[in-house]
């Protein structure tokens, strides 16, 4: 026999002899229990294409797959394949519960990757998501600090806006997030991270860049780098603007501060960006000023609800207060 799955295929199949079985009435409307090993072995078969390759992937006889495909039908009380000259058809609710049994076994795959991964690393997995100022400067030296002392731990690292790093915390089960102020806090634990100065950063030849401190009138009119709208950093640098009744000449907006300063080194433009950010590019030869009046960048640590409970998540943060700590002094 052969089973087809679609239209189109049909594979080979050699069924040891079982009660014959037309439609869904002909079987006991009561469904007794199904067992794991029938739903294995019906899984084996619709993904194989075949009762010997179901047989060689399960180290059984294929008579034994054909049975257990015939009693499962009688438990689940309705037909999984028609029976038509010498070949098996998944039914239309054949097909339809094979979408089920399949999700099952992706959630139990899971459990035993989850189950490798804790035998393997020892403490289990690690899941941060960062904004992209944090996530190319001070995460990588917190999860070498983290590292040092969690050798078996893995971790995954994500680099998103600020609602995308929520979302990961929220919705997709990640373990820390690291936000700047714009974010919604609601449902989710935080604590605050820093809260830093702005500072002006030029390229190397700017007219402004013999200034020990860059002031809101210097910017009048000069070619502007910003960051985006929504950001909360944004809006108090214009409302500094404002309140000095300049105006720069934005060229260009983005949401990361990292950005602005890979600009800012080409010569595009200036702009006001998150200290943090900075890292590596003075080397490079972009100049940065400490600019007045005060604004600042302000950034959040989330956490799932009972998150902070976890020993290692309780680690993690506490690399990150030391590795901030450090680039201070």
């Amino acid at each position: 026999m052969s089973v087809r799955t679609g239209a189109c295929r049909a594979v080979s199949l050699r069924l040891a002899p079982v009660p014959p079985i037309a439609r869904a009435d002909r079987i006991p409307s009561e469904s007794s229990d199904v067992n794991f090993r029938q739903l294995e072995i019906y899984r084996a078969l619709m993904i194989g294409g075949s009762a010997s390759r179901a047989a060689d992937l399960l180290g059984i006889s294929q008579p034994a797959v054909s049975r257990a495909v015939a009693d499962l039908e009688h438990r689940v009380g309705f037909p999984l394949f028609d029976r038509i000259k010498g070949r098996l058809i998944p039914t239309p609710e054949g097909e339809l519960f094979f979408k089920d049994v399949h999700s099952s076994f992706l959630g139990l795959d899971h459990l035993r990757a989850s189950a490798a991964r804790i035998r393997d690393f020892g403490s289990g997995n690690l899941k941060i998501a960062s904004l992209a100022a944090l996530g190319s400067t001070v995460v990588p030296r917190a999860v070498r600090r983290f590292r040092d002392a969690n050798p078996k731990v893995s971790l995954t690292l994500q680099i998103l806006s600020s609602a995308g790093v929520r979302d990961h915390v929220v919705n997709k089960g990640f373990d820390i997030g690291l936000a700047a102020d714009e974010v919604d806090l609601s449902g989710v634990d935080h604590s605050i991270l820093y809260s830093v100065r702005a500072v002006c950063v030029l390229p190397p030849d700017h007219p402004l860049a013999s200034r020990a401190v860059i002031r809101p009138e210097d910017l009048h009119d000069i070619p502007f780098l910003a960051l985006a709208p929504e950001d909360r950093a944004r809006m108090r640098i214009n409302e500094g603007f404002d309140a000095a009744g300049v105006e720069p000449h934005v060229i260009m907006e983005t949401p990361a501060s990292l950005t602005i300063c890979a600009l800012a080194l080409q010569g595009v433009g200036v702009g006001l960006v998150n200290p943090v950010a900075t890292d590596g590019f003075e080397q490079r030869g972009l100049v940065i000023r400490p600019y007045e009046p005060p604004v600042y960048f302000k950034a959040y640590m989330l956490f799932r609800p009972d998150a902070q409970r976890a020993q290692l998540v309780r680690e993690f943060a506490a690399a990150l207060n030391d590795t901030l700590r450090a680039g201070r002094s």
